[in-house]
C-alpha cells in the first residue's frame, strides 16, 4: 500500500465530501487531456512516434488507476 501511496499521492489525499472527490477526478482528467494533446503532437515525429505512443499509453493507464484509487480511497475501501 505504501508503494501505491508513493506513486499516486494525489489519490490518497483526504477528501471531505463528494465535491472534493469530483475535483480530484477532474484534475486527473485534465492532466490526462493535456498530456494526450502534447503526446498527439509529438507522435507525429517519425523517429519518436512509437516511443511517444507508448508513453501515451502509460499516461492513460496512470490517469485511470489514479481515478480508481481516488474513488476507492473516498469510499474507505483502501486503508
Amino acid at each position: 500500500m505504501e508503494l501505491l501511496k508513493k506513486f499516486f499521492p494525489f489519490s490518497f489525499q483526504a477528501k471531505k465530501d463528494v465535491a472534493a472527490l469530483v475535483i480530484n477526478i477532474v484534475i486527473y482528467l485534465v492532466v490526462g487531456l493535456v498530456a494526450g494533446f502534447l503526446i498527439g503532437i509529438l507522435a507525429k515525429i517519425p523517429v519518436l512516434g512509437m516511443i511517444i505512443g507508448l508513453v501515451g499509453g502509460l499516461v492513460d493507464l496512470y490517469v485511470l488507476v489514479g481515478v480508481v484509487l481516488s474513488v476507492l480511497d473516498y469510499m474507505k475501501i483502501l486503508k
